[in-house]
């Protein structure tokens, strides 16, 4: 019967990530889907939207108090936290309500790249928060999906996003690789491993795709159309000067300085992927991630080269940035 099939609650369902993880549940077949929804958005039409599919809306912020939370996430058997970025730290309310309701399973909001303590501090955050939930002696699964294919590619010379610059920028001499992952396939792979036991207690790495940042560049130069274009407009920079513009930015004399902010985040991000080479799969094997590939070999990979035809067949492909 449906009522006996798992019990998922998302928090962050209307966002980016938390759409394809609702959309993925809800193409298996396997659960039942919440949503944890503040009243002041209940009516907007993402809500409505996810609602319509037959998504439960369950009214609540995770800055409720741990006894409503603990309300809210009674029958839950899995919660997964797909929350924004300034809200990482504030996970823990919901997940000492996780606890009291004795859900089966969390998963909070990683869904990134892997690495180390102390080379970005947004990531550091999520690592204590996975800290915090071990203590806690909640289960868990703590699953990464490397970088988005979405913002893997040089944009087209028509589009409009602010963030083309930034799209041409190779760093180091860019032969690093990189795991990468299609955004609208996350959820057919938090499907799998959530209803999955082997996962329980372990970190889990979703990729479908590990090129250079070379090589997402002659992609898409190729693919659009556009090669030469595209080409004369790499702009290449060095280890060391990204080094020194993360320097300058943390040195920023305004603690409210949102631009210096943004700077150090994005950084810290090309930093750890580019010269470091933390979102690699050697890397994610080393720090114990099981490989996502490996655990479910009969699920098609999506290449970078076939989603790249995708992408520059839209009229706008910058729109993920926004």
């Amino acid at each position: 019967m449906a009522s006996e099939r798992p019990l998922v609650l998302i928090a962050g369902a209307t966002g980016r990530t938390g759409r394809s993880i609702v959309n993925g549940l809800l193409a298996s077949g396997n659960f039942r889907v919440a949503a944890l929804v503040r009243p002041e958005s209940v009516s907007k039409p993402a809500t409505e939207t996810i609602r319509r599919t037959g998504v439960e809306i369950r009214l609540g912020d995770i800055n409720d108090s741990i006894e409503r939370l603990t309300e809210i996430l009674t029958g839950v058997d899995v919660f997964i936290s797909t929350v924004v970025g300034w809200l990482i730290d504030e996970q823990k309310g919901i997940i000492r309500a996780a606890k009291a309701a004795g859900v089966k399973r969390v998963i909070p909001c990683d869904f990134a790249t892997p690495g180390e303590k102390g080379v970005r501090g947004y990531h550091d955050q999520k690592l204590a928060i996975r800290e915090f939930i071990q203590e806690l002696g909640l289960p868990y699964t703590f699953i990464d999906v490397g970088w988005w294919m979405q913002i893997s590619l040089p944009l087209p010379e028509r589009s409009q996003s602010p963030m083309k610059e930034q799209s041409y920028t190779i760093y180091g001499d860019g032969n690093n690789r990189m795991l990468v992952t299609d955004l609208n396939h996350i959820g057919t792979y938090v499907a799998r491993i959530i209803a999955d036991p082997r996962t329980l207690n372990h970190a889990v790495i979703i990729w479908e795709d590990e090129p250079t940042q070379l090589e997402t560049r002659e992609i898409g130069e190729r693919v659009s159309g556009e090669g030469d274009a595209l080409k004369a407009k790499r702009i290449y920079v060095s280890a060391d000067a990204l080094k020194q513009k993360l320097a300058d930015a943390k040195a920023a004399k305004d603690p409210n300085d949102l631009s210096a902010k943004v700077t150090v985040v994005v950084a810290e991000y090309m930093l750890s992927i580019h010269i470091l080479e933390e979102n690699s799969l050697k890397n994610a094997k080393r720090l114990g991630y099981l490989d996502v590939q490996e655990l479910y070999p009969d699920m098609p990979k999506h290449t970078l080269e076939e989603f790249a035809k995708e992408f520059y067949a839209q009229d706008e492909p910058g729109n993920t940035y926004e």
